[in-house]
């Protein structure tokens, strides 16, 4: 699979910002992140690349709130970094079984998942990012989380980290009325 590579000051590699086409091509390429990428690296790419706002309904109100937000300093005690992540489950058994695959998009501490639905986007952003495992969840058991190395689309970074930050807040999106 080809890789399209994320540097921290918002640019990807190969791809220049007025190129749509190879923006697009690359959505689909397995991603690499430079060493130091953190959120406010990604906010940066999505405003080098506006078209990958386009992707999420959600991203007009992050990145007013990223926009907002400190130049620095937007570091959460307790958080080490912040980790994408995939699961594979097998739900329904007995009775119809299925398989759900989603990513999450979670804090880590000391190689524990920690929420970070209570945090603003703005206390997040200098707090580094890293691309996770595979989790395989069979009928629900958590205690036997089979783990495995995976690889990430840029597609999946961009989707995966909207949707969840999608909810920190109330975006527009989301209000009654």
């Amino acid at each position: 699979m080809e890789k399209v590579y994320l540097n921290s000051n918002g640019s990807i590699d190969g791809v220049p910002k007025a190129d749509q086409a190879a923006l697009l091509a690359g959505l689909a390429r397995q991603v690499e992140l430079e060493e130091g990428y953190t959120l406010r690296s990604f906010f940066r790419m999505l405003e080098s690349y506006e078209t990958l706002v386009c992707l999420n309904t959600f991203f007009p109100d992050l990145m007013d709130q990223y926009r907002q937000g400190p130049s620095s300093g937007c570091q959460t005690g307790g958080i080490e970094e912040l980790v994408l992540e995939k699961t594979v489950e097998m739900v329904g058994f007995p009775g119809e079984p299925r398989l759900e695959i989603y990513r999450s998009f979670t804090g880590s501490s000391q190689g524990r998942s920690v929420p970070i639905k209570a945090y603003q986007v703005d206390m997040l952003l200098d707090m580094p990012l890293r691309l996770g495992k595979l989790k395989h969840v069979v009928f629900g058991d958590q205690v036997d989380v089979f783990e495995f190395d995976t690889v990430f689309t840029l597609f999946e970074l961009v989707e995966g980290i909207a949707w969840e930050l999608g909810f920190h807040g109330t975006p527009r999106e989301c209000r009654i009325g």
